[in-house]
């Protein structure tokens, strides 16, 4: 497994990833869209006890993205590391983009895709969704296994 370490704009905010991601979304839906000022999101989902702050404690900043949205940003600088979706703790989806090495993951999925903006091109072979999907039968097993330890 590649080192995933990371962190905000400044430097002052920084994390550690102790593990590869279970898997990796690529979000096209307009929150995503106005919440980055880009055409999607990239989002690389792991278990909150395996998303490790090194440096600054990014603060909790609350959206209006439906259900229990919180988004976590360097109290300085103010970049988006991470969110939290529905009040669960456990998962975090980490911003592939503030990786020290953020080309080294690449989507597993692209979602929301009913909103994505024309221009854009999906590749071959990562599956499309106009809305989410069932995690059960897109994860691998050991995702899957990992997953049912946060949830039961």
């Amino acid at each position: 497994m590649a080192e995933l370490k990371g962190g905000c704009a400044c430097g002052r905010a920084r994390y550690a990833l102790a593990s590869e991601p279970l898997f990796v979304h690529c979000c096209h839906c307009l929150r995503c869209q106005c919440e980055t000022g880009s055409a999607f999101v990239l989002n690389a989902l792991i278990e909150s006890e395996r998303f490790a702050l090194t440096g600054a404690t990014p603060v909790a900043v609350p959206t209006d993205s439906g259900k229990s949205h919180r988004i976590f940003r360097c109290d300085t600088c103010g970049t988006a590391l991470a969110s939290e979706y529905g009040g669960v703790e456990t998962l975090r989806f980490v911003r592939v983009g503030t990786l020290d090495a953020p080309h080294g993951l690449k989507p597993d999925v692209h979602i929301y895709t009913r909103s994505k903006v024309p221009w854009v091109a999906l590749p071959q072979g990562v599956p499309p969704f106009e809305a989410y999907y069932d995690s059960k039968k897109l994860w691998p097993e050991a995702s899957l296994k990992r997953r049912a330890a946060i949830f039961g």
